[in-house]
């Protein structure tokens, strides 16, 4: 239930954006309620931009790793501010403004489609690219749209003058027919681009940082680093532990402990849990076997996924959402097993510290 919940979350800003744009394609006009259109505006261009960056900001081999190169990441939300900047005001304006500003922002409209494309093929996740970033690039080809519009109908109701060289040029761009204009406006983005990472050489970053966020990273569409990771032994990804992971004053952090010979934070929801699979396997171990395979590929949907999973916000709503099942667990374990929390207490510790608190127990 808790994944349909945060499909149909994702899932909302797609369908209202697919339903205007059509709309948009068969009557010329919005057709989505402008609150509903503001509403989901904020859900697909700050909303995702957040879970982005609210990734732990390192590489790592074992599934968390960083979207984007720590070490160059700054020049993508550069540009990321930028593109939403011109966003919103062609959305809010009242008039076009002067011709060199409105190439200007229909220039990083263009980049804003051409930036969510590679960032969903980068991530390597059809369920982003489809809930996430495709909502982002029709409702920017829509502005644009609304650019056109405004341009054509200001410039049939005042003969547009230049005022200077850079105005006379800027104003033959937006005259041009969309199937010309859009083309010359993205050979435009590289100007600017050049002009903005010159600038953010001040702030550490590179010629080529643009590139090497992608690329300097581990397992994502455009990363070249995989091969960092070879022989690196990760444990898996799994309801409870992603629910650990969430704000420490809902989920509690007890401990840390290990998986596979890796650290991972434990709270009790995750030693019940782990401790009820336990007593299973003990007790009932064709059962078990049964209730593993299935629950492993809930841990291989999540790792595959783990880009959304890995989200404080979203690993609270799961550790609410897993509640019933560790009542449900705890009630198990004070049936069937004479000292559930000895059991419980021996979870997520070495081999050896086991053996020891059986001998003295």
């Amino acid at each position: 239930m808790y994944l349909a919940i945060i499909i149909f979350l994702l899932a909302l800003p797609l369908l209202i954006a697919t339903i205007d744009f059509l709309g948009f394609l068969v009557k010329g006009r919005r057709v989505v309620n402008r609150f509903i259109l503001r509403v989901i505006e904020i859900a697909a261009f700050i909303i995702l931009p957040y879970l982005y960056v609210s990734q732990d900001n390192k590489n790592d081999c074992c599934g968390d790793s960083a979207v984007f190169s720590p070490q160059h990441q700054l020049t993508i939300w550069v540009i990321v501010v930028f593109c939403l900047m011109a966003y919103f005001y062609s959305i809010y304006r009242k008039q076009i403004a002067t011709p060199v500003l409105e190439v200007l922002v229909n220039s990083f409209l263009l980049l804003g489609i051409v930036l969510n494309i590679f960032i969903a093929i980068h991530t390597d996740s059809i369920l982003l690219a489809i809930a996430g970033n495709l909502p982002i690039i029709l409702l920017t080809i829509l502005a644009l749209a609304k650019n056109q519009k405004a341009f054509i109908e200001q410039s049939e109701l005042t003969n547009l003058i230049p005022k200077n060289r850079f105005e006379k040029i800027a104003l033959s761009v937006l005259r041009l027919q969309p199937i010309l204009k859009f083309p010359i406006l993205f050979i435009l983005c590289l100007p600017l681009l050049v002009i903005m990472t010159t600038i953010l050489l001040l702030f550490g970053q590179k010629p080529d940082s643009l590139i090497r966020a992608f690329t300097d990273t581990y397992k994502h569409g455009f990363s070249e680093w995989d091969y960092q990771c070879d022989n690196v032994s990760c444990g898996g990804h799994y309801l409870c532990s992603v629910a650990a992971n969430g704000h420490p004053q809902i989920v509690r952090p007890n401990r840390r402990g290990i998986r596979n010979g890796q650290p991972i934070i434990c709270n009790r929801q995750l030693l019940i849990a782990n401790a009820f699979e336990d007593l299973i396997q003990e007790e009932l171990p064709l059962l078990h076997k049964f209730i593993r395979s299935q629950y492993n590929k809930v841990g291989n949907l999540i790792h595959r996924y783990y880009t959304i999973f890995n989200n404080k916000f979203i690993s609270d709503c799961i550790y609410l959402l897993m509640k019933p099942l560790e009542w449900f667990f705890i009630l198990i374990l004070y049936s069937f097993d004479r000292k559930p929390e000895n059991r419980i207490a021996k979870q997520y510790i070495s081999a050896t510290d086991r053996i020891r608190i059986d001998h003295f127990l």
